[in-house]
């Protein structure tokens, strides 16, 4: 069964288009990799919450939007090869993150339903 990654960032507003570069940049590298898929989100509908929300778990600030995206593996067991390949490669190793990785959150979750 398919198994999922998920991540979501805070990203500068103006690097919004270098983030874009690097996201096309790095589906390449994951696909090389064994990932299927690499989807990425701007945030245009993302409503600050009074408990829980995505711009508060990832401490968005005023001139950030909230990114939300993922990967899809062909199983959990290709995601757990792939990744230390990716963490390695070189190609990904030699860009600067156009975000603060402090704040990104991520998890690895097994498809249940997918309709």
């Amino acid at each position: 069964m398919e198994f999922v990654e998920g991540f979501v960032v805070a990203v500068p507003n103006d690097k919004k288009q270098e983030y874009i570069q690097h996201a096309k940049e790095a589906a390449v590298i994951f696909k090389d990799h064994g990932a299927s898929k690499l989807v990425e989100c701007w945030g245009e509908d993302v409503p600050d919450g009074k408990l829980t929300s995505f711009p508060m778990a990832v401490k968005c600030k005023p001139d950030e939007t909230v990114v939300f995206s993922w990967i899809i593996w062909p199983s959990k067991a290709d995601r757990d090869t792939g990744m230390p390949k990716i963490m390695d490669d070189p190609r990904l190793n030699n860009t600067e993150m156009p975000f603060d990785g402090s704040r990104l959150i991520f998890g690895g979750f097994q498809m249940v339903v997918n309709e």
